[in-house]
Order: structure tokens, then C-alpha cells, then sequence
């Protein structure tokens, strides 16, 4: 089978697609002839080789599919054969022909939603729910969603604006995406140093950060107190090590700032949230699977260099049916 694989760390030119083994399901695994894959953050960081020797190179990234599943292993339930699922395939192996994936992590996917929009939403959005949730955001409060453009921050900011927030706003690259936010629901649009709107809140009591990097820190200064900030990505890189002195500064205004991953909420709980959200897509309900473009498996270096460069709103999917 042809897959993407990372032959060297660094700019996406690393990233190569050429002939691997084709792979076999283990006890409890399926294999899934993919028609869609999720080109995410993370699977930039891997790429980068920012996430230490657990992700080596000559690894195929990608960590959600959808398509229908071709094969089972010992212990799974042959009715899963031919059906169509979304399935996370644990940070490796997805951006190929053919992906193998635990069956606990496999979720029939509705008639009615596509394999591209599967994966536009499918982790997306489940992230944008339990951060928010991980924030304990409640209605009335003011949100911020920094680098919103992209598949978390658009559910982020849906989820915000259907859960009773004040005010949601969002910091974004250009006026285009963010009248786009707007249309999604964003009150406020900022820019990427969280300038350039008068009328937004000073201070939000949750900020939801995407991007992490050296400029996080002045985002912890935006907190509102007893206001919380939760980091779920890094795609600007690390923040500084001493980016909780902004926070010891003003200690007595009690702000806080957590880190969260998925890893950390039960597969049931997220299988669960994941199902409704994937049912409510194919119903025009929110949060909305966004898709910036469908490109073959070849182009997987150009998905993460325009990814890279912020040239996107929503997700990059790709298709191997497109070559």
C-alpha cells in the first residue's frame, strides 16, 4: 500500500509517500480501507520531532480515518466488516491506504456523514467539549479561543456560543477568516498578538489556546481573575519556561493555567460525545465539521506546509481515492 511516511524530521519536504507493507489486524484491531484522513496539529509536532523518541522517523503519522473497514482480528465482531467508521488510530499509521485501529476505538459512522467530515470533526471537536469542560466554562462567562481558524478553535467557538458565553472571541491570521468566525459565531475578532478590536472584553474569564509558543504568556496577562487558561496544542511550539511567572505577578488575582489531552478522559466518555457530535454533523447540528480541502495522500507535504504557513480554516483532509 502507498503511505506518507516522515523519512526526516523537519520542514514537510521530510514528509514522503512511497510503498510499505500492507498492515495486519491484531486480537481486537480492524483494518480500514481509508477514504478520508485528519491532517492535524500534532501529526506536525511528530513531524517536526518535537515529541521525543517515541515517534521515530520512517513512522507513518496520522491519528483519525474514516472509511470501511476491510478486515477484523481475533476477538472482533465480524459485523464491523464493510461498515463505515470514523477510528482513531493512537497518533501513528493513518495517513495511508490502509489503517489498523483498536475496535474500542471505532465509531459507525450515520448515513448521512461523510468520511470527510468524519475527520474534520471527529477528535476536533471532542477536544473543544472537554476543554472547555477541563476550563469549567459556564454560561455567562467570556471566552478567548486563540488560533481559532483551525478544526479545534471552530468548534471551540461554536461549543462557547451554544453553552451561553458573553462574548467569544478569537485571535486569527487575516480579516477573511475571521469574518468566517463571525459567521461560526465569534463576537470579537483579534489578531494573533490580540490586538485590533477595541470593543473586545480587556480580560476573559477562559482562554482556550491552540498555539502555545513565547507570545502564550501574554495571553495568561488576558485572564480575568479566578480566570483559567487550558493550552490543548503547540503548534507555535513550547512556551517559555518561565511562563508562570506571569502568573506569580498577580497572584492574588487566583489565575490558573492547565494543559489538556484527550488521553485523559475515558474512551467511554469521549466515544460517547464523539457519536452525538458525528449524528448532530449529518443533521447541520453544531459543532460544524469544517474542511479547508480535499487533496490526495500524495500531497501530504503540501497539506503540512500550508498548514505550517496558517493557510487554512477548518482542516486538511486527504483522500488516497485522489492519487
Amino acid at each position: 500500500m502507498r503511505a506518507a511516511v516522515i523519512e526526516r524530521f523537519g520542514d514537510p519536504d521530510g514528509l514522503v509517500v512511497r510503498e510499505v507493507p500492507d498492515p495486519v489486524a491484531g486480537p481486537g484491531q480492524v483494518v480500514i480501507r481509508t477514504e478520508a484522513i485528519g491532517v492535524g496539529g500534532v501529526d506536525a509536532m511528530i513531524r517536526r520531532g518535537m515529541l521525543g523518541s517515541a515517534y521515530p522517523q520512517g513512522m507513518v503519522p496520522g491519528s483519525e480515518v474514516a472509511g470501511a473497514v476491510e478486515t477484523v482480528g481475533a476477538g472482533v465482531d465480524l459485523g464491523w466488516i464493510g461498515r463505515r467508521v470514523w477510528a482513531f488510530t493512537g497518533t501513528s499509521g493513518g495517513y495511508a491506504e490502509l489503517a489498523v485501529a483498536g475496535v474500542a476505538d471505532v465509531v459507525a459512522l450515520p448515513a448521512e456523514t461523510g468520511s470527510a467530515d468524519a475527520v474534520a470533526l471527529g477528535s476536533a471537536g471532542v477536544v473543544a467539549h472537554f476543554a472547555l469542560a477541563h476550563a469549567r466554562f459556564t454560561a455567562g462567562e467570556s471566552v478567548l479561543v486563540r488560533g481559532a481558524a483551525g478544526s479545534i478553535g471552530v468548534a471551540t467557538v461554536e461549543l462557547a456560543v451554544h453553552g451561553g458565553a458573553s462574548a467569544v472571541a478569537v485571535t486569527t491570521s487575516s480579516a477573511a477568516r475571521g469574518a468566517r468566525l463571525r459567521a461560526h459565531g465569534a463576537t470579537h475578532v483579534l489578531d494573533r498578538d490580540g490586538s485590533g478590536d477595541p470593543s473586545a472584553p480587556a480580560e476573559f474569564d477562559v482562554v482556550i489556546d491552540v498555539v502555545g509558543g513565547a507570545a502564550m504568556p501574554a495571553f495568561l496577562e488576558r485572564l480575568a481573575s479566578n480566570g483559567r487558561l487550558v493550552l490543548v496544542g503547540a503548534v507555535g511550539g513550547y512556551p517559555p519556561p518561565d511562563f508562570g511567572a506571569a502568573l506569580l505577578r498577580d497572584f492574588q488575582r487566583s489565575r490558573s493555567f492547565a494543559s489538556f489531552s484527550l488521553a485523559t478522559v475515558p474512551v467511554a466518555d469521549r466515544d460517547r460525545v464523539r457519536a452525538e457530535q458525528l449524528a448532530a454533523a449529518g443533521r447541520g447540528g453544531a459543532p460544524t465539521p469544517v474542511v479547508e480541502a480535499v487533496l490526495p495522500l500524495g500531497s501530504a507535504a503540501e497539506a503540512h506546509r500550508r498548514m505550517d504557513a496558517g493557510d487554512l480554516f477548518g482542516r486538511f483532509v486527504l483522500d488516497p481515492a485522489l492519487g
